[in-house]
């Protein structure tokens, strides 16, 4: 069952073509990487999908309503003068959460001693981990992270990782971007290579690999990206 879709999107700020055809889909159920270098338009796929802004033509779907989606994305969003917990208690509330769920949230992304601390007094990781918080509360369909580890140290991370493994388990679609090449490799189950707003490359991320190494051996997919464009994703 395809859980989001695009049919040659296109997507123009002034005089700045950020989508030109944009085409892929994602299975229900999967972990679907989108990578590329900054300015690629991956934000703004995200936006368009989330409805935040439209496409200038072509086709969008999302299979869910607005309440089945969650959303980790650059601008965070939170109320900085509110503790981490009352930040989550306005999400309890909308969606009827019960306070053991949120509690229980909140230790799987490390932040239960932070529970009474201003989001201004947090570092950048742990605001990071406070939105995943958020978007994990009410046990989304489709998750959208965007950079969901750009902050955080590799312990906290490969956390993360697992509580990203676990929504797939239970059924979620994961749609995320990254610039991270293991993050991808080891996360993926497919992921679509986005540059100068169109997909140059997608499938299995160490199928992919293969297919540009004439060794036939798994390479990064940095490689990949520098044999196809000539550049890498910074």
């Amino acid at each position: 069952m395809i859980s989001v879709s695009m049919t040659n999107v296109e997507k123009s700020f002034g005089e700045n073509k950020v989508l030109k055809g944009v085409t892929f889909e994602t299975q229900q159920g999967e972990i679907f990487g989108m990578l590329g270098p900054s300015g690629a338009g991956k934000t703004t796929i995200i936006n368009i999908l989330t409805k935040q802004i439209a496409a200038d033509s072509g086709e969008c779907h999302v299979a869910v309503s607005s309440s089945e989606i969650g959303l980790m994305l650059e601008h965070d969003g939170l109320f900085v003068q509110l503790s981490v917990m009352d930040n989550l208690i306005v999400f309890e509330e909308i969606y009827g959460i019960p306070r053991s769920h949120t509690m229980d949230v909140l230790e799987k992304v490390g932040l239960t001693e932070a529970a009474k601390t201003k989001v201004t007094d947090l570092s950048k990781g742990m605001r990071q981990r406070l939105v995943l918080a958020r978007a994990l509360l009410h046990k989304p369909k489709i998750l959208f992270l965007d950079e969901p580890t750009s902050a955080l140290d590799p312990v906290t991370a490969r956390g993360i990782y697992q509580l990203i493994r676990d929504l797939r388990e239970a059924g979620s679609t994961i749609f995320l971007t990254t610039h991270n090449m293991e993050e991808a490799t080891n996360l993926c189950d497919r992921v679509v290579m986005l540059y100068n707003g169109k997909i140059i490359e997608e499938g299995p991320p160490k199928d992919i690999c293969q297919k540009h190494d004439s060794m036939k051996t798994v390479q990064d997919l940095e490689g990949v990206f520098v044999k196809l464009t000539g550049g890498g994703l910074k």
